[in-house]
């Protein structure tokens, strides 16, 4: 049975940045082979198949688009570009705060790579900080990127 909107849909995955530096995969042994995991700290849950409803945007549109009439079984690799994925890098989605309002806002002072919650929603890293300012990364960490995925239909619930 070919994949159809509104199908269920298991796939396995394995997700690679253009130098082939995997950034995302549901097989534990890959996750531990690319240095993601440790076998110890890996949960039951992480590096499961992935489920999901195809054609409602549950995942990446890229992704979504091309598993449309793939059957069960069936395997292919697949490259997403940023407008398909996460969207290209927004420059005006990086904002500088006074180090003392961060602080006060977040909690706890900043360091390079912290990960943030806005009260707005938007989710951020900083990325810079010296005396006078801190640079928080409003974009997706993948934004801008070409994102290429190994993928294996599962299973195909019609």
């Amino acid at each position: 049975m070919s994949i159809e909107p509104g199908d269920g849909v298991t796939i396995e995955y394995v997700g690679r940045l253009d130098d082939g530096t995997i950034f995302d995969t549901s097989r534990r042994e890959v996750a531990i082979e690319a240095g993601l995991a440790q076998p110890g700290d890996i949960e039951p849950e992480e590096y499961a198949s992935l489920s999901f409803t195809a054609g409602e945007g549950e995942i990446i549109e890229g992704l979504d688009e091309a598993l449309i009439g793939m059957a069960e079984g069936e395997t292919a690799t697949v490259t997403a570009p940023p407008e398909k994925a996460y969207g290209d890098h927004e420059p005006d989605r990086v904002r500088e705060y006074d180090p003392e309002t961060f602080e006060g806002m977040v909690g706890q002072p900043p360091t390079v790579g912290l990960h943030v919650h806005a009260q707005n929603g938007l989710h951020g890293d900083v990325t810079a900080v010296n005396e006078d300012s801190v640079e928080v990364d409003f974009n997706h960490q993948l934004a801008g990127e070409t994102l290429t995925f190994e993928i294996e239909v599962v299973e195909v619930r019609g």
